[in-house]
């Protein structure tokens, strides 16, 4: 059994289909009279939109149902899957804990709570009979002031035992008229020694050179040898990742087809810029990452020996992974149930 990390999931959009009716049903009323059958609410969930804005709504749909009192419910059910069916050793889960927060309360009293939703997604992720090593990114969000997203640096600086860096979310409409904004709130990420990701470069309007920089990882970033190749040198100087997120680009409409993606990894390669190949949103796309891999093998995307290059280069970029590469022991324990804790003593 080859084990796996996925270093880009949202944690919204990452409860798969069935389960989130099933959560419906029992314990939302209104959600379960809109979707009284199953294949309808799948139908609905799961289809492209045309649009990346008019995917993001859906992740409305979940946050309003992942509180404080919920969220231990619906981690428990994607650890399992992701350790179950997706064979994964390490799984970053990226959110906007201000998005859990309840909506009726005031902008300082949730900013107040997000601490305690970091907190509970850190300890609920941590599952015994499942143990795989995880992290969380902290997303600042283009919608929300800059009060909310300054706090959401402070937290993820105050919670590194749970929150491995900071991202930018949300859709990249808003990003133009607030970029020395998000440029700032960057620059004061890395002073407070908080790592960086962001969603850039996803779609042709979220081309921000300027916050490039400020990057350690780059959320999606396929723009960037589709459409501004020259780039692609500073990007391998300075070791930036792209995350790739084959099926997202599909159900965005960014993207007409999976083998429009074979530019992206051909230069990438060409230019010695690693790629992390990424689910996003597992649940949305009912697509696991096994099945990101198949999907690009099997269009001609990628071959075999550029794809253990993605797997490898998904651990070696990973925020909070411990050991740097995939030792054989280290893989072994954790298919043995050893926990971290006794794994990290043996990688010494």
């Amino acid at each position: 059994m080859t084990l796996y990390a996925d270093l880009h999931r949202h944690l919204g959009g990452s409860v798969v289909p069935r389960i989130l009716w099933r959560y419906f049903q029992r314990q939302n009323p209104d959600l379960a009279q809109r979707f009284p059958e199953y294949s309808e609410f799948e139908d609905f969930y799961t289809r492209p939109r045309n649009t990346l804005d008019e995917y993001l709504e859906l992740h409305t749909l979940v946050e309003g149902v992942q509180t404080a009192e919920t969220l231990p419910y619906f981690i428990y059910r994607l650890i399992r899957g992701a350790y179950i069916f997706e064979n994964l050793a390490y799984l970053e889960l990226r959110y906007t804990p201000y998005l859990r927060t309840p909506e009726h309360l005031s902008q300082t009293e949730r900013i107040d709570l997000m601490a305690q939703i970091v907190e509970i997604v850190g300890e609920a992720s941590r599952v015994n009979e499942y143990p795989i090593i995880t992290s969380q990114i902290l997303c600042m969000h283009t919608r929300l002031p800059y009060e909310v997203n300054r706090a959401i640096v402070d937290l993820a600086a105050s919670r590194q035992q749970y929150v491995c860096a900071i991202d930018l979310a949300g859709g990249d409409a808003c990003i133009s008229e607030r970029l020395d904004e998000f440029i700032g709130l960057y620059k004061y990420a890395r002073s407070l020694g908080v790592k960086t990701t962001g969603h850039l470069y996803e779609t042709t309007s979220g081309c921000y050179p300027e916050l490039l920089p400020y990057l350690m990882r780059i959320g999606h970033g396929i723009q960037i040898p589709l459409k501004y190749p020259e780039l692609l040198t500073e990007v391998a100087q300075l070791n930036q990742c792209l995350e790739v997120c084959p099926t997202t680009y599909l159900k965005t409409g960014t993207l007409e087809n999976i083998r429009q993606l074979k530019v992206v990894f051909d230069r990438c390669f060409d230019a010695g810029v690693d790629i992390a190949i990424c689910t996003d949103n597992a649940g949305l796309h009912n697509v696991r990452l096994p099945f990101e891999y198949e999907n690009l093998l099997t269009y001609n995307v990628i071959d075999f020996k550029q794809l253990k290059a993605c797997q490898d280069a998904a651990f070696r970029h990973a925020f909070a992974w411990p050991y740097g590469q995939r030792p054989a022991s280290l893989l072994t324990g954790l298919l043995q149930n050893e926990q971290p804790e006794a794994l990290a003593v043996k990688s010494k």
